[in-house]
């Protein structure tokens, strides 16, 4: 399953609504840094459909100026 951490820059003055948006998406953990205007964005899915929905989604939110990938990794499922 495909973990990936993110910052997350939002547009001047949309942090809020940044951290609402990303609340919604259940594949979303979401951690607001102290000190600066971005926040620490956690996605996990079960597979690359999943990821490419997510994806998608992201996309699509307004408020979100920048994503940055810092780390990604998949964890082979043992069947």
């Amino acid at each position: 399953m495909p973990i990936k951490s993110y910052l997350a820059h939002p547009h001047e003055d949309k942090k809020e609504d940044l951290i609402e948006a990303l609340s919604t998406i259940e594949q979303c953990e979401i951690m607001a840094a102290q000190n600066k205007d971005v926040l620490i964005l956690i996605t996990e899915t079960e597979n690359k459909a999943e990821e490419a929905i997510l994806k998608e989604k992201l996309d699509a939110i307004k408020s979100l100026k920048l994503l940055a990938m810092v780390s990604g990794f998949n964890t082979p499922q043992n069947n």
